[in-house]
Parts: C-alpha cells; structure tokens; sequence
C-alpha cells in the first residue's frame, strides 16, 4: 500500500492519542485541498447537516495526494459504550476519504519510487480514521496508545485483504452511479472503501449514520466545507 497514506494515517492516530479531534493549528487550509489535481468527494446532496474540512496528506515531492471531508458532528473519543450506542452517543458523522489513484512512479526529484495507490489505500485511511475518534472504555492514556498501535496494525492487514470474511459487499451511488463497495462493521463505527470512474480511491468512515442511505458526488464547492 501507498507510504504516504502510511505516514498520514499514523499522525491521525496521533491526534487520536491527543484528543480525538484535529487542533485548529493542524488543520489544513483550503489552499491545500485547492492544489489538489484530481476532484475532491463528499456526501451528496441528500446530506443537509453541517460539513468541514479536515487534513489533506502529500507525497514525498510535495504533491497532494489524498485528503479527507467530514460531514455532521465532529468527531471526538468515544469509549466502547458510547460507540456502541449507549446514553451517552450523540455524535453523527460520515468522513470521506479521497485518494489519488496512480501506479508506482518515480518521485518528481528522481530520488526515490513513490508506491501505488489502490483501494486498500483508501480502507486502511478511513480504518485508521475512525480509530483515531475511538477510545475503549476503561483505559488509561498509557494503555491507550499501545492499543491504537496494535488496531492500526490491524486495520492495515484488514485494508489488505478486502477480499477476506471481515468484509462484505454493498453498492452505493457515486456521482449517481452504482458503485461496488468493500464494507466492515465494528464495535466502534464502519468503514467503506471503493474506487470511482473518475479515476479516485474513496474510503468513508463514520459512526451514527446508517451507511445504507449514504451517497456520494464531487465536491463542487468547497466553500460549503469551510461556512
């Protein structure tokens, strides 16, 4: 799977370890989803709740490369209980994961080979999201990162077998077409990942959301993502 998707996914997890949701200073501007070349997904038009942006993530020459969008609450730690929808789980949300399909290619200075990307990219990105706004009840700070260290090296062998029994099959709209989607459930939310005719990898994670009724369509205004 692509290196850059690696090193993204475990500061997400960092920032799961530091609180659950991005600080303002870790934010990325909407420069840097505009510098993107390729078009950005989100939820359709059927999502009226509220929308923000989140992180885009580059390859080594500098080159964005994937990048996420949230929809409805912000994501923060939750322990199992509230995951799992116990009194205290109010949160609803859908991120969206957007990556760059392209083959394995030499990086624009010519000193190194950048991986490619695939599908599992996209899994293990939004497997690692959702894990970053996820903390099992009864634990410790100390105890909780060795945790997220062992789920994120579980989520990158998940992501790399999208074929195997932990997940199963959906088809869901994307730009108002069926779309085949590999698709996991867990105590802590779902997560989806799929590729698009527009030549893109998504992935979505989410928690409180059903995934059935969800679709997706390019962005076409990120001012709607900044309000």
């Amino acid at each position: 799977m692509e290196t850059t998707s690696s090193a993204v996914a475990q500061a997400s997890a960092a920032e799961g370890r530091q609180g659950g949701r991005p600080s303002p200073s870790a934010r990325r501007t909407v420069d840097g989803y505009l510098e993107a070349p390729f078009s950005w997904y989100g939820l359709d038009e059927a999502f009226t709740g509220p929308r923000w942006l989140m992180q885009v993530g580059t390859a080594a020459d500098g080159a964005v490369e994937h990048g996420s969008v949230g929809h409805g609450d912000e994501p923060s730690v939750k322990n199992e209980f509230a995951a799992q929808g116990g009194a205290d789980a109010k949160e609803k949300f859908a991120v969206v994961v957007t990556v760059a399909a392209h083959p394995s290619r030499r990086s624009a200075d010519g000193t190194g080979l950048l991986e490619a990307t695939s599908v599992s990219s996209a899994a293990w990105l939004a497997g690692v999201g959702l894990l970053s706004a996820t903390w099992p009840g009864q634990m410790d700070h100390s105890l909780r990162d060795d945790w997220l260290d062992q789920q994120t090296e579980t989520a990158w062998a998940l992501a790399d077998d999208l074929e195997g029994a932990d997940w199963s099959t959906l088809s869901l709209p994307v730009d108002g077409v069926p779309t085949p989607f590999h698709y996991r459930e867990s105590e802590f939310g779902w997560v989806l990942a799929g590729s698009t005719q527009a030549g893109v990898h998504l992935g979505a994670y989410g928690r409180g959301l059903s995934v059935y009724g969800l679709g997706f369509a390019v962005v076409k205004d990120l001012g709607d993502y900044t309000a």
